[in-house]
């Protein structure tokens, strides 16, 4: 079980990773980063259980590849919806 401490760290890497990954510029400072990230795990774990099954409503952190996924997913739906 993650504490406030990882979710944080993990939200970080994950939100950074997909900026890395996603072509273009994202303006985007350190807390963004880490919201972004921690908002794809969220969307990640909701995936994962869509697809492999099981309850999303308790809240886990996925591992980092799932996490990295989802904050790719908000990035590019932020993307399409900006008109940018």
């Amino acid at each position: 079980m993650f504490n406030l401490c990882g979710w944080i760290i993990l939200g970080f890497f994950a939100g950074l990773i997909a900026r890395m990954v996603m072509p273009g510029r994202q303006p985007m400072g350190f807390i963004a980063t880490t919201l972004l990230g921690i908002a794809g795990s969220f969307m990640g774990g909701f995936l994962a259980s869509l697809l492999l099954g099981g309850s999303w409503r308790v809240l886990q952190p996925t591992q980092l590849v799932g996490s990295t996924i989802g904050a790719i997913v908000l990035l590019w739906l932020g993307r399409q919806f900006s008109g940018r």
